[in-house]
């Protein structure tokens, strides 16, 4: 019998980023759909049957703020998740609203309305740090010294699997000239907080394109919006937003290694032959092959 080189994930995620609900449903921008987007996403995470631990959503939840949008947010995927047997974690970005969040999202019990969006949340001995990289009023990010402190704090204390960071502004270089103009400031100091920790990923979103690279030794890995994508392949200099390129990351944590794969809204021709997944038991059996334990 021949094993696998790694056993089944230990934890699965959905990392999710910028839906973007406007106050009413109506196409955002005048182009894109926000809700059916993300109501579509959901209908076909939950068709597949991956049965993550947790929702991760990273920011940028509405567009405007509105406690309106938070309710239909909560309304579309609260339901989803119960279905699915999965937690939901919410972070802010740039478009939210901390008050409007704290009133309509299940988020923390924090005295000031108006303070940052930072909190813990445990699955088994995985930790999740929640940051609020957001400015208000601003859409450039800055964590501070108040959450860098708390941040350190947290981290003197090592999780038994280690911890996933979610924070909406990405620590990493922009693609897009423009984006330059809304990154997340004071990179330095956050670093110093990170390094040699057991911070093992940092999920973002922000620039509605997926992106991966690695921060104070750490990798990162960012979302696209669930609501419009960035053109990437537009003339070099210039920003594109477009209706496309929409989807999530699956987030597959390993004993040694987290892997992290977009996903994308829209789905093509099946190419070759499609393999019902009894099937591909069947055959991965054949070939006298087991998963590690």
């Amino acid at each position: 019998m021949i094993r696998t080189e790694h056993p089944r994930p230990s934890a699965v995620f959905v990392h999710l980023a910028d839906s973007h609900l406007p106050g009413e449903p109506s196409p955002l921008y005048g182009a894109a759909d926000a809700d059916g987007h993300l109501a579509a996403i959901l209908a076909g995470l939950e068709e597949s049957g991956l049965r993550p631990d947790a929702l991760l959503l990273a920011g940028d939840l509405v567009d405007r703020g509105d406690r309106s949008a938070y309710r239909r947010l909560r309304a579309l995927v609260e339901p989803v998740a119960e279905r699915l047997g999965a937690a939901v974690v919410w972070a802010p970005g740039n478009h939210d609203d901390r008050a409007a969040m704290r009133a309509e999202l299940p988020l923390d019990d924090a005295a000031d309305p108006a303070s940052p969006v930072c909190f813990v949340r445990w699955f088994g001995g995985l930790r999740v740090l929640v940051l609020d990289s957001t400015v208000p009023g601003e859409h450039w990010g800055e964590i501070g010294p108040v959450q860098e402190a708390w941040l350190r704090d947290e981290l003197s204390r090592p999780a038994p699997e280690g911890s996933l960071l979610v924070m909406h502004h990405p620590p990493l270089p922009t693609v897009l000239d423009l984006a330059v103009t809304v990154e997340l400031r004071g990179q330095a100091a956050l670093a110093d907080v990170l390094r040699g920790s057991d911070v093992r990923a940092i999920l973002s979103g922000h620039v509605h394109h997926p992106s991966f690279g690695t921060f104070a030794g750490i990798p990162v890995a960012v979302a696209s919006s669930s609501a419009y994508g960035q053109d990437l392949a537009t003339a070099v200099g210039s920003t594109r937003g477009q209706d496309a390129a929409q989807g999530y990351n699956l987030v597959q944590v390993y004993p040694g290694t987290i892997v992290h794969s977009p996903v994308a809204l829209q789905r093509g021709s099946t190419v070759g032959e499609h393999v019902p997944a009894e099937e591909a038991a069947r055959r991965i059996a054949a070939a006298g092959i087991a998963w590690r334990e």
